[in-house]
């Protein structure tokens, strides 16, 4: 797989892509260019890196709850989300990176909802025997997750990815209210948002309909 293929798999523009894996700028756009060639063992490394980096959807069907399971706080009881998230990262106890929805109420671009009963997730498989929890990928990079007060969340890019890619079993009434937040605090302009090439005709439907209702 090529520089330029890896980058477009992630979404990434050049800088990103080079901030990300630590690589000059510069470098990258030599290699893209075909300026220089990298060494085989760095494409070797790159390509394992981008595969983990890339979404593990290890999730095709919604759990339905389980009286075996244990609890965690619900929704309806806070006023604040984001209280209801630290509250559901004690109760758990271990690493937890919200995802999805959940990402989305952590960078304060959605307000949930008040029967909310699924949790999206980035851990390990342990976190599923809490009820109503979903495990998109047991690890993430670093460079995907913001922290907020002790809760770490996927970054706004990222959401969208994952929000994007697992459409088929996702409620996006979450991602439509993100990302039309985004666009009316950011000058009426989605500038700033990365979406792989695969879900880039989906993406743009997206933003069709956002501005059709602007508009309107």
């Amino acid at each position: 797989m090529e520089i330029r293929e890896m980058r477009q798999k992630l979404g990434c523009t050049q800088i990103d892509f080079a901030k990300r894996y630590h690589i000059p700028f510069r470098t990258i756009q030599n290699w893209e260019l075909g300026n220089r060639k990298p060494p085989e063992y760095i494409i070797d490394l790159l390509e394992r890196q981008v595969d983990e980096d890339l979404i593990n959807r290890k999730t095709i069907i919604l759990p339905k709850y389980d009286p075996r399971k244990k609890d965690l706080p619900k929704t309806s009881d806070y006023l604040d989300v984001f209280r209801w998230l630290q509250d559901v990262r004690k109760c758990i106890d271990e690493p937890i990176v919200f995802a999805l929805d959940e990402a989305f109420m952590c960078q304060g671009r959605f307000l949930g909802r008040s029967d909310e009963f699924i949790i999206w997730a980035y851990g390990s498989d342990a976190l599923t025997r809490f009820n109503g929890v979903v495990v998109l990928g047991n690890q993430i990079s670093p460079y995907d997750v913001e922290k907020r007060d002790g809760i770490e969340y996927t970054t706004f890019n990222r959401t969208l990815f994952d929000a994007l890619a697992n459409e088929d079993i996702l409620d996006m009434q979450g991602t439509m209210e993100a990302v039309s937040e985004y666009y009316s605090t950011n000058g009426d302009s989605f500038k700033g948002l990365c979406v792989p090439p695969k879900y880039q005709e989906r993406f743009d439907e997206l933003v069709k309909d956002i501005q059709e209702y602007y508009e309107s």
